[in-house]
């Protein structure tokens, strides 16, 4: 009794934090499909960061390309092989993956603080904020996503950021909602009662006792929303409306199309970047599929 009165309240919340990861670590090693989807994710990670030291911009300048042969198969030399312009298609799946793992986690970061906010907004203080911040969640829900997407980023113009803008201010209502259903249920809870009793302000209710309890949901939403994220980015770049001065897989597959590089059978050209997004597209869904049922209790007992 006399030790565990010498604990400090800090020491005993890192005891804890300590035990819920080894927890959450037992549970995901006992699921070998997220393992190795996790894998593949810290993977295609490592290569997007090793990208600068194995080849710079000026690789894929056509001027500095001449000397290359064109459409070559992959050899030793080249192992993707040479697009039309003689720049190599490895190098271009590996730089590739900055932008596309770029887009797709800082839209997704957007989407997710936007959704976040307005979730907990809406159903913390209810009232008339909840009715107009539903409202505008209901009008951006109605309005279809894949065409709304594409508008914005014709107007706003073929920049990196305003991809990311584009995806990140068209995604989040799904996020808003799913966020206000469960801080409705949280602030009927008798703790956040027996706080506000005690004459705990809405900011210290939001941060201590609803922000923590959401955080979960908030996790399993974000590894969800990434591959939504990710092929977004794709389908503007391919539809010829990402940034042209940088390499994403979405503009090789548009490359390869006005290349002909599909009718002439010069697969390895748009095979290996569609391989690429559908490897981390999966990856990416099928470990979030599991962190939600290793956060979310429910799923958890079932």
């Amino acid at each position: 009794m006399s030790d565990l009165a010498q604990v400090s309240p800090r020491a005993f919340r890192w005891a804890r934090r300590r035990a819920s990861a080894a927890g959450f670590w037992r549970s995901l090693r006992r699921d070998k499909l997220a393992l190795t989807s996790l894998v593949v994710l810290v993977l295609f990670v490592v290569l997007a960061v090793v990208a600068p030291w194995v080849s710079n911009r000026a690789d894929f300048n056509v001027i500095n390309t001449g000397d290359n042969p064109v459409w070559a198969k992959p050899s030793g030399q080249y192992l993707l092989g040479t697009d039309n312009y003689g720049r190599s298609v490895a190098l271009q799946v590996l730089w590739g993956a900055r932008v596309s793992l770029f887009v797709g986690v800082a839209a997704t970061v957007l989407t997710i603080v936007l959704g976040t906010l307005v979730g907990i907004s809406a159903g913390f203080f209810g009232g008339w904020i909840d009715a107009v911040l539903m409202r505008i969640t209901d009008w951006f829900l109605v309005i279809p996503f894949l065409p709304f997407a594409i508008v914005l980023a014709s107007v706003l113009g073929r920049s990196l950021w305003n991809i990311v803008f584009v995806i990140g201010i068209t995604s989040w209502p799904s996020t808003a909602r799913l966020v206000r259903s469960q801080v409705l249920s949280l602030r009927e809870r008798l703790y956040v009662d027996r706080a506000r009793a005690l004459g705990g302000g809405r900011a210290h209710i939001i941060g201590r006792h609803i922000l923590p309890n959401v955080t979960p949901l908030v996790l399993a939403s974000t590894t969800l929303a990434v591959p939504i994220s990710i092929l977004t980015e794709t389908t503007l770049a391919f539809l010829g409306l990402g940034d042209p001065t940088d390499v994403s897989w979405g503009g090789i597959l548009d490359q390869a199309r006005t290349a002909a590089a599909v009718t002439t059978n010069r697969w390895w050209y748009y095979l290996p970047p569609g391989v690429a997004i559908i490897m981390v597209v999966l990856a990416f869904t099928i470990f979030g599929r599991a962190l939600e049922a290793i956060l979310d209790p429910r799923l958890r007992d079932r």
